[in-house]
């Protein structure tokens, strides 16, 4: 018997090759488009869950009381680590972990950038990356060594073996010893580096890591397990460090820090704070997405259910007669379930052809290393269940509707269709112009968002500022480099500055004013610069001046901006005292408020001083419009020259700035090609639709046109049903999409109004789209003899 559906079925999908390409390609997209979102969701949610001790570890997070709000961040300070193993018996062990950065390394004549930081001595014994040579209790346990990767080992040296052991130049200016080689971080580990340096040398560089007073490293612990090997109460050693820092700091008036915990495996998706508790982050793109190709493939089944419906006037009659010769409902249920199911798996078959080819394009705009999994069983029973329930989802309802005719009304030519079944159809293509708007909507909002974000004014010129890393012999040789660098014909300003302009991430709350309440703490963000500071990145001065060397005492000078002083209080605030971290100073000049963060953050308040000889940092370069070309050859040529064993790399302001928001434009990238997907798949359910209608009323048209009516007149009769839909569609979803996108501008402390032309343009897209889409069909219908549609009364 199954044979027999398999045999009939296939000969109905030949001898209906329109309907069949159709349903093939509509069911063949929505399982590209579902099959790569799963495997993007499975990716996300396999990121860091690697880690064999990944029950055990946690990160530490901080939640700042002040002002009568509540923030809260990764920030820690560089003493918590080893703080928190010596004194929470809970604590088994626990590292400290500077940000990533790139830097210079030369062995023998090879020289080579790569990206590391400095980590604790417990670093590789709490995370699972696989040692080639070496241990992970001694990689990172003496000073003046350094753990490296595979890769890294091969670039220099040849193989991890030949590495151990030697000695590779850092930054041109000391000379560290192979402790250890690691095999290369995999893809989904959330945190990449090519080398880990230890702790005790990170102290050695920064004297302002040794203090309470100052954040900026992140803090990991691992909790020991009870005696059964189970996780420890994560939520009792919470409480304990709760109030943890207060016995290193005094309390406060007005200010309040609490230590957290969260599971590190849960922090990639989950790494967004709201009023200083936890509230979503990537976890958010991973549930929108996965709903998003529930319905796309529900469109694509929506589109099967259609126009099998749309041909069961031609399949009426073959129902009737098998019923007539006695055939069952269950067996006629079966038989276009079959149907479904061989289409279907043929549906999937080019999908995964699909799937494979796009790949690498899809890889490239997520910024992934997708591969289909075709060696993990589990892929293929997932496979099966998708293609199982696409099957009988777009299946069920023609078998039950088509095995439920009368034979002998079929039989007759008088196939009538219930006022409850052209509801229920109606209601598909309600549902799918719905989805369409949606995303449509999404897709205008996110691009406005994006748009917004990456040409508002931030504070300073972007435009033509290049940034170059102070490394190798720049350090030394900067004042040299800003003096030749002006020179160069294009560069109109040279200065320096310790982050980047939208990078500064380090506070200190040790700020002292004249008039402060001793028991108050307040955090503010710092940097420090050279001199044309203002001049270069083009800031506004509310008040005061520039750093200068006209000034001998500017080291002992500090700018702050507009929030900085309203903080402070200050009426007339040049010339007044203010003391940084035991350095008393002035306040020689006040810059408006400039965002140096993401715009996802208010401005906080901002402390700057003067650094005359920078270990590191980055150059910052305006050069001229429309002579970028000379200027980089310029510098370019200066670098190799003052710092020839360093690789000149620099990158413009744009493009840093641009990095802030790569998830969201990600998101925009894959919503474009999802709305266009959705459309086009509802199309061909609406031109089921018509071709539907068209069938059954194909003798009204006949008299209509005997009785003189024009090919304009019937397309207007068969396309205002439709239109109908699509305003109820359109009705229906803008305030589901006003809701979504609003909830996703949350996110954002700058963000843009939704128009209301935002749900026109929608609105007008999808009318006008269904406009072309029935209008083929209905122009069509109108052009039939009449004679041959009645011919048969």
């Amino acid at each position: 018997m199954i044979r027999n559906y398999v045999k009939i079925a296939w000969r109905n999908l030949v001898r209906n090759k329109a309907f069949s390409g159709i349903n093939l390609a509509g069911l063949a997209l929505g399982m590209t488009c579902s099959l790569l979102i799963l495997l993007w969701v499975q990716d996300e949610r396999n990121v860091d869950g690697f880690h064999a001790n990944g029950k055990h570890l946690y990160q530490i997070y901080e939640r700042q009381h002040f002002d009568g709000k509540v923030q809260a961040s990764y920030f820690t300070q560089g003493l918590l680590a080893d703080e928190l193993k010596k004194t929470i018996p809970e604590v088994q062990y626990a590292s400290s972990l500077e940000w990533p950065y790139s830097t210079t390394f030369e062995a023998g004549e090879k020289i080579n950038k790569l990206n590391g930081t400095f980590a604790g001595a417990d670093f590789f014994k709490m995370f699972s990356y696989p040692f080639l040579q070496g241990t992970p209790a001694t990689a990172l346990s003496r000073p003046g060594g350094i753990a490296i990767s595979r890769n890294m080992a091969e670039q220099f040296f040849g193989s991890p073996e030949k590495a151990m052991g030697k000695s590779i130049r850092y930054e041109n200016k000391e000379d560290l010893q192979i402790t250890a080689v690691f095999e290369n971080l995999p893809a989904n580990s959330s945190v990449q580096f090519d080398y880990l340096r230890p702790w005790i040398d990170f102290f050695k560089d920064n004297e302002w890591a040794k203090t309470w007073g100052s954040t900026d490293p992140v803090t990991y612990v691992q909790l020991r397990p009870d005696g059964t090997g189970q996780p420890a109460d994560a939520a009792r050693v919470e409480a304990k460090i709760k109030d943890f820092l207060y016995r290193y700091i005094p309390k406060t008036k007005g200010f309040l820090v609490e230590l957290g915990l969260q599971p590190y495996p849960e922090k990639y998706l989950h790494s967004t704070f709201k009023d200083g508790y936890l509230d979503g982050g990537r976890i958010e793109y991973v549930r929108l997405f996965s709903i998003v190709a529930i319905f796309i493939l529900l469109i694509a089944c929506i589109n099967f259910m259609n126009l099998s419906t749309a041909r069961s006037a031609k399949r009426a009659k073959e129902v009737g007669v098998r019923k007539v010769v006695g055939a069952a409902r269950l067996s006629l249920m079966g038989q276009f379930v079959g149907e479904a199911m061989l289409l279907t798996i043929l549906s999937m078959c080019v999908a995964l052809i699909l799937v494979a080819t796009l790949l690498p394009a899809f890889n490239t705009l997520t910024g992934k290393m997708l591969a289909l999994p075709v060696d993990d069983p589990i892929f293929w029973i997932s496979l099966l269940g998708l293609l199982l329930l696409t099957g009988f989802i777009a299946g069920s309802y023609p078998a039950l509707f088509l095995s439920s005719l009368n034979p002998i009304r079929v039989l007759k030519s008088s196939l009538k269709f219930s006022s409850g079944a052209t509801f229920f159809r109606q209601g598909l293509v309600v549902f799918q112009f719905g989805l369409s708007i949606l995303l449509i909507v999404g897709t205008i909002v996110i691009y406005q968002q994006m748009n917004y974000v990456q040409t508002a004014n931030l504070g300073f010129n972007r435009e033509n500022l290049v940034y170059i890393p102070i490394e190798g012999d720049l350090t030394v040789k900067y004042d040299l480099f800003k003096e030749e660098a002006g020179k160069i014909a294009g560069v109109s300003m040279v200065s320096r500055m310790r982050e980047s302009p939208t990078g500064i991430g380090h506070h200190v709350d040790d700020i002292s004013w004249s008039g402060k309440d001793p028991n108050l703490r307040t955090a503010f963000a710092n940097t420090a610069v050279g001199y044309d500071f203002v001049k270069t990145l083009n800031l506004q001065l509310k008040e005061g001046r520039d750093f200068s060397r006209d000034y001998g005492t500017d080291s002992l000078g500090f700018m702050i901006n507009e929030t900085a002083l309203a903080k402070i209080g200050y009426q007339n605030p040049i010339g007044k005292p203010l003391d940084w971290g035991g350095v008393h100073g002035t306040i020689v000049g006040v810059l408006k408020d400039f965002h140096f963060n993401s715009m996802r953050q208010s401005i906080e308040p901002l402390i700057i001083r003067l650094d005359p000889k920078p270990r590191w940092g980055t150059v910052l370069v305006r050069i001229e419009a429309g002579k970028i070309k000379e200027a980089i050859t310029g510098l370019e040529k200066l670098c190799t020259e003052l710092n020839p064993k360093t690789p000149f790399t620099y990158q413009f302001s744009d493009q840093e700035y641009a990095k802030l928001y790569r998830s969201e434009q990600i998101v925009s990238q894959l919503a474009n090609c999802f709305a266009l997907l959705a459309i086009f798949i509802s199309c061909l359910g609406l031109f089921g639709l018509a071709t539907f209608t068209a069938e059954q009323r194909t003798k009204e048209i006949g008299v209509r046109k005997v009785l003189g009516a024009s090919i304009a007149s019937v397309v207007t009769l068969l396309s205002k049903d439709f239109l109908k839909l699509v305003l109820i569609a359109i009705v229906i979803a803008s305030p589901i999409a006003w809701w979504a996108m609003n909830q996703w501008l949350q996110s954002f402390m700058y963000k843009v109004d939704i128009a209301w032309w935002v749900f026109a343009v929608a609105g007008l897209l999808a009318i006008g789209i269904a406009l072309l889409t029935v209008s083929f069909q209905s122009i069509k219908a109108a052009l039939v003899n009449p004679v041959k549609s009645l011919r048969s009364e």
